[in-house]
């Protein structure tokens, strides 16, 4: 069988009759699988799919000096690679804005949203605490890898367990993980975006769907509705009434991908 030509005005056509070339409703996400687990040397790690969109999150742990403005808070640093292997588009070197975005936006959602929490990272205020780091890398691209990443962002920070941490010598003890947890809240935040095409609103986009979207909003909140993080993407305005209308169809969808994830999370 032959893949369509899926153009954007064939994809506005679509949608203007509340449909989408892969089958779904706009409000439907494609199938979500987790794996936790995936990395040997990370702290804490995942896979997250979403249809053929695919991303692998580390989350590793160091011990150090906290910020200035927060001498009794532990250290949060989200990064994300958007790999050559998993799109032509993606190039080698330093990050550009997509990646920037991504790194951005998941730091964003779970630091706003205190999932963790910050404070019982301490070791010895002003001196020491620790820190987190979460990578991000695409394995592969299909659209929506911003909602992926926080996905497993959220996975692997969940699956993590904390290194030792020697205190006569003040260093770690890599390779020696602790049945200790990194102090997370009970609420996690996801990620959801919502796209524009036309006059129509959908979510989790296909790379077609995605190239053709004229403007986006991305929303962090946990399950409750709790909103932590909220940024609008590309040129186009949106109006109150639109903005009313994003909010509510995210919230739906949300309560849906955490009934879908919550098990494997």
């Amino acid at each position: 069988m032959e893949t369509p030509n899926i153009t954007g005005e064939r994809i506005k056509e679509y949608l203007a009759q509340g449909k989408r070339f892969d089958g779904r409703k706009p409000e439907e996400f494609r199938e979500i699988s987790i794996e936790t687990g995936v990395s040997k040397k990370a702290e804490g790690s995942a896979r997250v799919k979403i249809g053929k969109t695919e991303v692998i999150v580390g989350v590793k742990m160091d011990v150090t000096e906290p910020y200035a403005d927060s001498a009794n808070k532990g250290n949060l640093m989200v990064s994300a690679e958007l790999l050559p292997l998993s799109s032509e588009r993606f190039e080698g070197g330093p990050p550009k804005f997509p990646a920037i975005e991504v790194g951005r936006l998941t730091d964003r959602a779970i630091r706003e949203s205190k999932f963790i929490d910050m404070e019982k990272l301490c070791i010895k205020e002003g001196e020491k605490v620790w820190a987190v780091f979460i990578d991000i890398y695409s394995l592969n691209y299909d659209g929506n890898l911003i909602d992926a990443a926080g996905i497993a962002a959220v996975a692997a920070l969940k699956s993590a367990r904390m290194p030792k941490y020697d205190e006569e010598t003040g260093k770690i003890v890599y390779g020696e993980l602790t049945d200790k947890k990194i102090p997370l809240s009970k609420d996690f935040p996801i990620i959801i975006t919502a796209h524009k095409i036309g006059d129509k609103w959908l979510v989790d986009p296909t790379l077609e769907e995605e190239d053709v979207s004229e403007t986006k909003v991305t929303i962090g909140a946990t399950e409750e509705g709790s909103i932590s993080s909220i940024q609008k993407g590309e040129s186009k305005e949106i109006g109150i009434e639109e903005f009313e209308h994003v909010l509510d169809m995210t919230e739906k969808v949300r309560k849906k991908v955490f009934s879908t994830i919550k098990e494997s999370i």
